[in-house]
C-alpha cells in the first residue's frame, strides 16, 4: 500500500483517524501500532515477521542495557549483539544474492541465490532501532518499557518504508506526551497534500519521459536528449522521495508527531558539500551520528578523516542497494566530498554564485546516471551520450520532439525546486489556502483514478 493510492487515501487513512480520535488517549499507541502492521502486512504478510523479530529483539536489548549495575563490558556486548542481529537479517534479505553473485563470479562456484524478495522499508526500520539501542546506551534516551510505545515507534506507518529515519531520542518523548489539535492536523493535511502533489503530479508525469529516454540506447541518443533524460530522472527521484517524506511529515502531523524534515531544497546547492546537507536529511544525519563520529570523525588527523568519508559513503551507497553501481555512486560523492573538504570549497568561494551552482548540479547529474543504470555498459554509454563520445549531434527531432512536450512540466519542476516566497507573512491558513490545496488534492485524485503509472523508487531501498 502506498499512500498515493486511493486504497489509503478513502479507505485505510479515514479509518486509522477515526479509530484514532475515537479511542482514548491510553490506547492511541496500540491503535497506531495495530493498524500500522496492516499497512506493512497488506503487501507482504510474511514479512511482517521480520520486523516483530527485529523490534522485540531491540526491545529486549533495551531492557537488558537499562538493568542497574550493569558493566561496561557487557553493555558493549549488548549493543554489539543488537547491531549483528541488526545487520544480519539486513544482509541475508537484502545482499546475500549480492554476496553469492560476486563469489560465484570470483571463484567460479555455482551457489544458488536465495532470490527473496526485498522486504520493503527494511533499510529504514532496521537503522531506526539500531539508534534506539545506541541511545539507550548513550544516555541520550532512556529504555521503553512499555513493548507497545516501542512497537509504534518502529512499526509507525507514516515513516515505516521510506523514512524519513526518525531516531528514538527525538521522538521518544512523543509516544507518551503529545498533544494533538485542529492546527497541527490542519499543518498535517496542507503537508500531506503538498507531497501528494510532488508524487502524482510531478514526480509520475516527469517519470514517464525518464521512461521514455532512458529505453533508448546511447548509442543512437542526442547529446541534449541524453542531459535532458538525465536531468528527468533528477527531478522523478527528488520529487518522488521529497514528496513522500512530505505525506510522511504530514501525517505525523495529524497524529501530534513532529519529524524531523528530510529535504531542503536540494538542487540550490552551492558544492556537493552543501547538496548533501539538503538531500535525505535524515539518513545523512544518521550515518554522521552513528558511523563517521564513533571512526574518529574528523578529530584524529586528515587522514584518518578521508578514510572515515570514503567509509561512510561507501556505505551509504549500500545502503541504496545491493549492487555495485550503488557502490560507485557512494564512493563518487565520497571523493567530491574529500576534494571539497581539502581545497574545493575554498576555490569555490572565489567563484561567481552561478559557477558554484552549475558545478553542483553538472556533478550531481552525472551521480544520477550511476544511480539509475545497474549495468556499467549503460552508465558509460549514458555519460557517453552526455558528452557527444557517441558520435551523435548536439540535438535532433526527438530532442525537440521532448523539449516541447514538456516544457510546461520541466518550468514547473523548477518553480518548485526553488525557495518561494509565502502567500502571506500570517502562518494562518485562509480561505485562498484551503481553496488551493484542495484543488491540487482534487487534480491528483483525478489523477489517480486514470493512472497506469504510480511507481515508488525508494520502495527497492
Amino acid at each position: 500500500m502506498v499512500f498515493s493510492s486511493l486504497l489509503f487515501l478513502f479507505l485505510f487513512l479515514p479509518a486509522v483517524l477515526t479509530l484514532y480520535y475515537c479511542s482514548p488517549r491510553s490506547i492511541r499507541n496500540l491503535i497506531l501500532f495495530i493498524m500500522s502492521l496492516i499497512f506493512y502486512a497488506w503487501g507482504e504478510p510474511v514479512y511482517i515477521v521480520i520486523m516483530l523479530v527485529s523490534t522485540l529483539t531491540d526491545y529486549c536489548f533495551g531492557l537488558l542495557l537499562d538493568k542497574p549495575n550493569m558493566t561496561s563490558v557487557k553493555r558493549k556486548g549488548i549493543v554489539a549483539c543488537s547491531i549483528i542481529v541488526n545487520l544480519m537479517l539486513l544482509s541475508y534479505f537484502k545482499y546475500a544474492d549480492f554476496l553469492i553473485q560476486n563469489v560465484n563470479a570470483l571463484i567460479g562456484t555455482n551457489i544458488p541465490l536465495t532470490e527473496l524478495p526485498l522486504p520493503i522499508g527494511i533499510s529504514f526500520y532496521t537503522f531506526q532501532s539500531m539508534s534506539y539501542i545506541i541511545d539507550v546506551y548513550r544516555g541520550t534516551a532512556k529504555a521503553q518499557r512499555n513493548w507497545i510505545d516501542f512497537g509504534t515507534y518502529i512499526a509507525l506507518f507514516p515513516q515505516l518504508v521510506a523514512g524519513p529515519i526518525v531516531k528514538y531520542s527525538s521522538i521518544a518523548d512523543q509516544l507518551k506526551h503529545r498533544s494533538e489539535n485542529i492546527k497541527m492536523f490542519a499543518e498535517g493535511v496542507r503537508r500531506f497534500t503538498i507531497g501528494l502533489a510532488k508524487k502524482v503530479l510531478l514526480a509520475n508525469n516527469i517519470g514517464l519521459l525518464w521512461d521514455t529516454i532512458s529505453s533508448t540506447s546511447p548509442d543512437s541518443m542526442s547529446v541534449l536528449t541524453a542531459w535532458l533524460g538525465i536531468i528527468a530522472f533528477a527531478f522523478q527521484i527528488y520529487f518522488d522521495f521529497s514528496g513522500y517524506s512530505d505525506m510522511a511529515i504530514g501525517l505525523g502531523l495529524m497524529f501530534g508527531f513532529r519529524f524531523n524534515e528530510n529535504f531542503n531544497k536540494p538542487y540550490i546547492a552551492q558544492s556537493i558539500t552543501d547538496f548533501w546537507r539538503r538531500w535525505h536529511i535524515s539518513l545523512s544525519s544518521w550515518f554522521r551520528e552513528y558511523v563517521y563520529i564513533p571512526l574518529g570523525g574528523n578529530r584524529r588527523g586528515l587522514a584518518i578523516q578521508t578514510r572515515n568519508i570514503l567509509i561512510v559513503w561507501m556505505l551509504t551507497g549500500f545502503w541504496h542497494g545491493a549492487n555495485w553501481n550503488f557502490i560507485l555512486w557512494g564512493l563518487y560523492f565520497g571523493v567530491i566530498l574529500i576534494f571539497e573538504k581539502w581545497w574545493g570549497l575554498a576555490l569555490l568561494q572565489r567563484a561567481p554564485r552561478w559557477i558554484r551552482h552549475l558545478y553542483a548540479i553538472i556533478l550531481i547529474l552525472i551521480g544520477w546516471v550511476l544511480f539509475a543504470f545497474d549495468e556499467p555498459s549503460l552508465i558509460v554509454g549514458y555519460l557517453g551520450a552526455m558528452w557527444g563520445f557517441n558520435g551523435q549531434a548536439l540535438w535532433d527531432n526527438e530532442t525537440m520532439y521532448f523539449f516541447y512536450t514538456n516544457a510546461v512540466l520541466l518550468l514547473v519542476l523548477i518553480i518548485a525546486s526553488v525557495p518561494i516566497k509565502k502567500w502571506s507573512k500570517s502562518s494562518e491558513l485562509t480561505i485562498a489556502h484551503f481553496a488551493w490545496y484542495g484543488f491540487l488534492y482534487l487534480l491528483s485524485v483525478a489523477y489517480l483514478v486514470d493512472a497506469t503509472f504510480n511507481p515508488f523508487l525508494y520502495f527497492r531501498f
